[in-house]
């Protein structure tokens, strides 16, 4: 009989590693902002909408804290700086070296690339 490699491993071995891997600084986006206990408010979805939206249109005209004073809605610098983690960390904006905030998502050229078979995982 095989025995894997995880029935020679005591139960509190595994859960510490679990608990590491879990609480890993690299996890998904998602994840990661899941464990953040110092958020006093989490955005809603038309907020986040709407930064989105206001990066995309002015892209490249504000730093980070400039595109905050001149959203059209106004709202609390830690929630936008909440927005301002998410999108960056899911690729849709990028700080260049003087830190002016450019939008960086390209969804026609995701569409364009995920139907060649040559891109796929494996």
């Amino acid at each position: 009989m095989v025995r894997k490699v995880y029935d020679y491993l005591d139960e509190t071995f595994l859960k510490t590693c679990y608990i590491y891997l879990y609480n890993m600084p690299s996890s998904r986006v998602a994840h990661k902002f899941a464990l953040k206990e110092n958020v006093i408010h989490y955005p809603q979805l038309d907020t986040v909408l709407m930064v989105e939206a206001f990066i995309r249109e002015n892209s490249a005209e504000f730093k980070k804290r400039n595109l905050w004073e001149a959203l059209p809605k106004k709202m609390m610098y830690q929630t936008f700086c909440v927005i301002f983690e998410y999108l960056a960390e899911s690729g849709k904006i990028a700080q260049d070296k003087l830190g002016t905030v450019v939008w960086i998502w390209n969804p026609t050229l995701v569409k364009k690339y995920i139907g060649k078979s040559a891109l796929r995982a494996k």
